[in-house]
C-alpha cells in the first residue's frame, strides 16, 4: 500500500559529485519529488578572468577529471573562434579520435560500475569481483582502452597536455597508432559480450515525450563539431546557442537549470542517438537493435543502452580514423596552425559524454580572458530530470518505501549526472541592509 512515504537521500551514491534526492507521499499521493545539486560552487568562470588564452584552455580542462578532453576541446574551439584560427584536417582527425577515447572511458564507467548494479540488484560492482570476475575484468579492459586512446592522442586523458590552440604540441608515432588500432579491433569481442549482457537486462517501462538537443554534422555522427539541433526540427549555429537555451538559478540548487525555447530538454547519449541515429556505424546500429533501442525513444532509462551503442560506434569509427591518419602520414608541418592573437568573442561547442557542452570567451587585444561562460550538460538536464521524476514517481508509489526509493535513485543514475561540472556561480543577495 502506498500510505505515507518520505525519501531523504543525502549525497546519492554511484553518481559523480554530491546531489540530494527527496520525495514526499501523503495518503498515497505524490506531493513532491526533486533532485537537488548541493555541490559547492567552483567559480571556474571567475578564475579564468584575466588569464592569458593558453592558460584559459589548460585551466578549463580542470573543470572535470572524467570529461577533461571535452572541456579542453570546447575551450580550444572557443579561443580559436575568437582569434579566427583555422585548424587543419590532421588536427581535426586527432581531436575526434581523442574524443572517442573519452566517450568510451566515461560510458563504460557508467555502464558497468554505476548503472549495472541497479539492474543486478547489487549495492555496487564490488560483489561481482567474486561472483563474476570475468565481467569485472572485461569492464576494466574496456575502460582502460578508452582512457589509453585519449591519453595516446592528447598526451594524457585527465587534463590533456598535447592539444593546443591551433593544433598539437607533439604528434603520435605511427607505431603507437597501429598498436592502438589492433587493441580497438580486439575490443569488439568485449563490446559484443557487453551488448549481450545488457540485452538480457530489463529496463523499466517508462515513457515521457521529451525534447532532445544535440550537435549534428552533415557527414558523421557528431561529437566534436556541428550545428545545434533539437528533435522539434529546429537548428541554430553553435555560436548562437543563447537564442534557444536560457539558464536560470533555481534555489537551493548550486547548478543552473536550462530550457530550450522555454521547455525542459535532454542532452547526452539518448539525445544524440535520437537525433543522429542514421549516422551510427553498422555495428552500432546492430547493437541498438539487440538492446531494443529504436527511435524515437522517450524512455530515459534507455540512456544506458544509448551509451553502449555509442561505445560500439566510437570503437568502430576510431579504427577508421586511425587508418585515415596512417594513410595520409602524420605531418609535423601540419601540427600547429597560424595563431594570431587579438580581441574577439568565441564559442566552442562539443558533445561531452553527458551531452552538449558550450564554452564562451571574450578576449582582449592581448588574448586575455575578459568574460567566461560555461553551459554544462548535467545542468542542462536538471529540469528534464525533475520532470521525469514527477512523471515516474506516481507509477511506483504503490511499491514499498525501499522499492520506491530505489526506483527514483535508478532514474537519477540513468542520467549519469556529472554534478561537480554542473555547479555554477550563483548571484547572492545579502540579508543585511546597505
Amino acid at each position: 500500500m502506498a500510505g505515507d512515504k518520505s525519501v531523504r537521500v543525502h549525497h546519492l551514491t554511484r553518481v559523480e559529485g554530491h546531489g540530494d534526492l527527496t520525495a514526499e507521499v501523503r495518503d498515497g499521493r505524490l506531493e513532491d519529488v526533486r533532485f537537488t545539486v548541493v555541490e559547492a560552487p567552483r567559480f571556474f568562470e571567475a578564475i579564468l578572468r584575466g588569464r592569458p588564452y593558453d592558460e584559459v584552455t589548460h585551466i578549463a580542462s580542470r573543470i572535470c577529471g572524467i570529461c577533461a578532453v571535452s572541456h579542453k576541446c570546447a575551450a580550444l574551439k572557443a579561443v580559436e573562434a575568437a582569434f579566427g584560427t583555422e585548424i587543419g584536417e590532421q588536427t581535426l582527425l586527432l581531436r575526434r579520435l581523442a574524443f572517442h577515447g573519452e566517450i568510451v572511458s566515461s560510458h563504460i564507467l557508467h555502464l558497468y560500475f554505476l548503472a549495472a548494479p541497479d539492474f543486478l540488484g547489487l549495492p555496487s560492482v564490488l560483489p561481482l569481483i567474486e561472483k563474476d570476475r570475468d565481467l569485472v575484468l572485461r569492464a576494466m579492459r574496456l575502460k582502460k582502452l578508452g582512457y589509453d586512446l585519449a591519453a595516446l592522442v592528447a598526451g594524457r586523458h585527465t587534463h590533456p597536455v598535447a592539444m593546443t590552440v591551433g593544433g598539437f604540441g607533439f604528434l603520435q608515432s605511427p607505431e603507437d597508432l597501429s598498436a592502438m588500432r589492433e587493441r580497438l579491433a580486439a575490443s569488439l569481442e568485449d563490446l559484443e559480450a557487453t551488448v549481450q549482457l545488457f540485452g538480457t537486462l530489463k529496463f523499466p517501462d517508462f515513457h515521457r515525450e521529451t525534447v532532445y538537443v544535440s550537435l549534428r554534422h552533415p557527414l558523421h555522427y557528431a561529437f566534436y563539431d556541428g550545428e545545434v539541433v533539437s528533435s522539434l526540427g529546429d537548428a541554430i549555429p553553435a555560436d548562437r546557442y543563447a537564442e534557444a537555451i536560457e539558464e536560470a538559478t533555481v534555489p537551493p540548487s548550486t547548478a543552473k537549470y536550462a530550457s530550450w525555447r522555454g521547455r525542459p530538454y535532454m542532452v547526452g547519449a539518448l539525445a544524440r542517438v535520437n537525433n543522429n541515429h542514421e549516422q551510427l556505424c553498422p555495428r552500432a546500429r546492430e547493437a541498438a537493435g539487440e538492446l531494443g533501442l529504436s527511435v524515437p525513444c522517450f524512455n530515459p532509462f534507455m540512456i544506458t543502452a544509448a551509451q553502449l551503442v555509442e561505445c560500439v560506434h566510437c570503437v568502430e569509427e576510431s579504427i577508421e580514423l586511425i587508418e585515415r591518419l596512417l594513410d595520409r602520414t602524420l605531418r609535423d608541418h601540419e601540427r600547429q596552425g597560424d595563431v594570431r592573437v587579438g580581441s574577439g568573442r568565441g564559442v566552442g561547442a562539443v558533445e561531452a559524454p553527458r551531452g552538449i557542452l558550450f564554452h564562451e570567451y571574450e578576449l582582449d587585444h592581448k588574448g586575455r580572458c575578459r568574460t567566461a561562460n560555461h553551459v554544462i550538460p548535467t545542468a542542462q538536464n536538471l529540469a528534464n530530470l525533475d520532470a521525469d521524476l514527477r512523471a515516474y514517481a506516481p507509477g511506483i508509489v504503490e511499491e514499498s518505501e525501499e522499492s520506491f526509493r530505489q526506483g527514483l535513485e535508478m532514474l537519477v543514475r540513468a542520467y549519469d549526472p556529472c554534478i561537480s561540472c554542473s555547479t555554477h556561480v550563483a548571484r547572492a543577495k545579502s540579508p543585511y541592509p546597505d
